[in-house]
């Protein structure tokens, strides 16, 4: 056995099932060791961005890591936009980076580049796999390192000879460190602050965005008043009819600032204190209003489900959350516009939908006409570096295939992915594209 028949079978070992892949002559053992491990789903991306966003967006789906397959120092470079994405998202992405065999490295050959800084620059945990002996044991720390709550890009840099050279070993799973419990002094005392009447907000994020988390956010909200908001850019938000509506914080800051004015306490959960995303002359960097103190009830490391449902149970234990109606905006006539498109996907959102949302500024409407939709999952820019749109929702599709949904024509033929995108036979505005009629292929 190779080093690369060693690392892909440890992959699937561990659990990762996919490998995204845009490869190189320094990967080549990498990938003709895919026929052997049929286990191993390759997906070729025709640009390493797409690679990057692709295995994000599965993660963030499927609840576990993608591996990408990368070619030397400037394939990674051209993935870095989703990479960083992904690293604000604390997504579980496991990065194979092929490099020189190490032998060749001295004569500092075109594609030469210090590939260790680069991908420290997104990754929580990166480790160069020089000996063919470790490669599998590196691999296995590379899936339990990505899978360390909160989660995190893990790169595993590995040479061409330490790939081809014989002497491959499988290794084991190794454990990952899960959430830290909540504490429950901390609870207590966010109750007490709770309960004193004076102005709050509760901001959540991470995986409080989902059901359980979004219920027992409502329960607190309705109890005690609290003002109840979603970070900006969430890596998951589950949203639709029979879950809470729970308002997200503006991305402009004075529409964020407007929306915590008055607080006198932030209790964050799941998340950081939030922040400006530019710098502005004459305006503070710092959302939180002055004078305000903030309180954290679970950082991101923490399980800020259990910590919502403590708190829950102490100041809301007889209190029902607020779920959204079903409600869907009217289907607008006429040109396409950046104000009403967002009721077309309010009007047409399928049930199951997810919804990779890349729009910042031209998005503040998607929300609110989508609020009462069926059921759906919101995939958001977290790291603001566009290029996620397509690629995410790929990866997402990949990740949840039982979720594609006929269009409403009535045509059972017809597929489309649940990114939500314009379908009318006819352009209806500038930015028109059609939508394939085909399922998505392999």
């Amino acid at each position: 056995m190779n080093g690369a028949q060693s690392l892909i079978r440890t992959l699937v070992r561990t659990g990762v099932e996919v490998c995204f892949a845009n490869p190189g002559t320094s990967e080549m053992h990498f990938v003709a060791a895919l026929d052997s491990v049929p286990e191993m789903r390759g997906v070729l991306g025709l640009f390493e961005g797409a690679v990057t966003g692709a295995a994000d967006g599965y993660a963030r789906i499927a609840g576990k890591p993608a591996a990408t397959l990368l070619h030397l120092g400037p394939g990674l470079g051209n993935g870095l936009a989703n990479l960083h994405n992904a690293r604000r998202a604390h997504t579980p992405v496991v990065n194979v980076v092929g490099d020189h065999a190490t032998h060749h490295k001295k004569y500092d050959a075109p594609l030469e580049s210090d590939i260790d800084p680069v991908a420290g620059s997104v990754s929580g945990w990166v480790r160069r796999s020089d000996r063919v002996a470790e490669v599998g044991a590196d691999a296995a720390a590379a899936v339990a390192a990505s899978m360390e709550a909160p989660g995190q890009v893990a790169t595993l840099i590995l040479p061409a000879d330490a790939s081809w050279d014989e002497g491959g070993q499988v290794a084991e799973p190794l454990p990952s460190r899960t959430p830290a419990a909540p504490d429950p002094q901390t609870v207590s005392s966010i109750a007490d602050i709770l309960r004193s009447g004076e102005p709050a907000a509760l901001l959540i994020g991470g995986p409080a965005c989902r059901e359980p988390g979004l219920l027992a956010t409502s329960r607190i909200a309705n109890a005690t008043g609290v003002r109840a908001l979603a970070e900006t850019f969430t890596a998951r938000l589950e949203r639709g009819a029979g879950l809470p509506a729970i308002e997200r914080l503006r991305y402009l800051a004075e529409q964020a600032v407007r929306q915590l004015d008055g607080v006198k306490h932030l209790i964050v959960a799941g998340t950081r204190s939030p922040v400006s995303f530019f710098a502005y002359p004459g305006k503070p960097s710092d959302l939180v209003p002055e004078g305000a103190q903030v309180h954290t009830l679970a950082d991101p490391s923490q399980d800020v489900v259990a910590a919502l449902e403590a708190l829950a149970e102490q100041v809301a234990a007889d209190t029902l959350p607020t779920l959204a109606e079903p409600a869907l905006p009217a289907l607008p006539s006429g040109p396409l516009t950046a104000n009403n498109w967002a009721e077309v996907v309010g009007a047409l959102l399928p049930a199951g939908a997810i919804v990779s949302d890349e729009a910042n500024t031209s998005g503040a409407a998607l929300p609110a006409a989508t609020a009462g939709a069926p059921r759906h999952d919101v995939l958001t820019l977290t790291g603001g570096a566009i290029g996620q749109g397509i690629p995410v929702a790929t990866g997402a599709a990949l990740a949840a295939p039982e979720r594609r949904s006929p269009h409403r024509t009535g045509r059972s033929s017809t597929w489309r992915p649940t990114a939500a995108r314009c379908t009318r036979s006819r352009p209806c505005g500038p930015r028109h594209a059609r939508t394939s009629t085909s399922p998505p292929s392999s």
